[in-house]
């Protein structure tokens, strides 16, 4: 049996996934202001760093966060089953999972944000701290930068 890489999850799992651009989500932004921006980061990741107003739910407690009666349920998201959700995550890999998890499980406008915060950094668009104050892009480009170790890598034999 060959072995599946994350990669190839990936891949199999975008196609059912619509995702946008950040200039897209800009612009959706401009025209419909009733946009959930839904980031599935891990905490240390989501508090350095963040779209403004934005609802964290790390995408290891997700399934959980969006029913009633968990430790973990998250009311607005629980009710937001006919809003349109924008999944975010570092590069929009994450946030593929976290869309196709939330379609299974009856939401019914929900996408992906194409290249991640990472993109949204690039192109320019605001992100905050966990105090709310604005981040500079330039701090957002080393703390997105690829940051791979050596010992991470696959060995050449």
């Amino acid at each position: 049996m060959k072995r599946i890489t994350y990669k190839d999850l990936v891949a199999e799992i975008a196609p059912r996934i619509k995702e946008y651009f950040p200039w897209d989500i800009e612009e959706k932004m401009d025209t419909d202001g009733d946009i959930l921006f839904l980031d599935v980061r891990e905490n240390q990741e989501y508090d350095t760093m963040h779209i403004e107003d934005s609802l964290h739910v790390p995408r290891g407690i997700l399934e959980t966060a969006v029913e009633w009666d968990h430790e973990e349920t998250e009311p607005e998201l629980v009710e937001a089953r006919n809003r349109q959700i924008v999944v975010v995550c570092r590069s929009g890999s994450r946030s593929i999972f976290a869309a196709y998890t939330l379609m299974q499980m009856g939401y019914n406008s929900v996408s992906s944000l194409k290249t991640g915060l990472r993109g949204w950094n690039e192109y320019d668009l605001p992100l905050v701290d966990m105090e709310g104050k604005p981040v500079e892009p330039e701090l957002g480009d080393k703390y997105f930068a690829n940051k791979l170790l050596d010992y991470q890598r696959k060995p050449a034999n």
